[in-house]
């Protein structure tokens, strides 16, 4: 009997409806009236300040159902319920034709995207497999392939809806293709453990 065994699989987890519309309503059009500055890579892409989850009553609401959420995900990467929060967040604006390159997020754990409007399947958020070193990669790709979790280089979320969360390690690779639909709205964030402990050698994180 053949057995095959996912090693070291990396966790993306997909919250739907953590908003309810009550929370999106309030969201919008406070988001939408912060000051927006245009991306260096697409002119149809803005983004907010980056701001402090306390600096709106509606970030300390969503930060509220978002913290456990972070903590259930923690416990996937790190194997313990620990103590997270949020340390930045800040808005995106898509509009049509609009696109985000390949990217990831430093000095942090967790990121996620949470989404206010619902987005065109074509501007669903794609992950990447690490790009690798220097070395010289093999590959076989090609109309005879299938590919699969052990093959393929990148995956893209099926389905995103409003009030949808997105979590996944900070250091996975992810981009947003041309946005075929109309304007996406998303809060994004970055969160951070208080503490890891490896067998009493600590680091404290804030």
């Amino acid at each position: 009997m053949n057995q095959v065994v996912g090693l070291f699989p990396t966790p993306i987890m997909r919250v739907e409806r953590l908003l309810g519309e009550d929370l999106i309503r309030h969201l919008v059009p406070e988001v939408t009236a912060s000051r927006t500055i245009a991306n260096a890579k697409s002119d149809r892409l803005s983004h907010t300040e980056i701001m402090s989850p306390r600096s709106k009553a509606s970030f300390v609401e969503a930060s509220a159902l978002i913290n456990p959420k972070l903590v259930e995900f923690g416990a996937l990467l790190f194997g313990e319920n620990l103590d997270w929060s949020i340390k930045e967040i800040w808005v995106n604006f898509l509009e049509t034709g609009g696109s985000q390159s390949i990217h990831n997020h430093a000095n942090s754990f967790v990121s996620g995207v949470l989404y206010l409007t619902p987005s065109h399947p074509s501007a669903n958020i794609v992950f990447h497999k690490s790009l690798g070193g220097a070395d010289f990669a093999f590959k076989n790709q090609n109309e005879n392939v299938r590919f699969g979790p052990y093959n393929g280089g990148k995956w893209a979320m099926p389905t995103i809806a409003a009030g949808d969360l997105v979590l996944f390690p900070s250091y996975l690779l992810h981009e947003v293709p041309t946005n075929r639909g109309n304007q996406r709205i998303s809060v994004a964030f970055n969160a951070i453990p208080a503490r890891l402990d490896s067998f009493g050698y600590a680091i404290n994180l804030s």
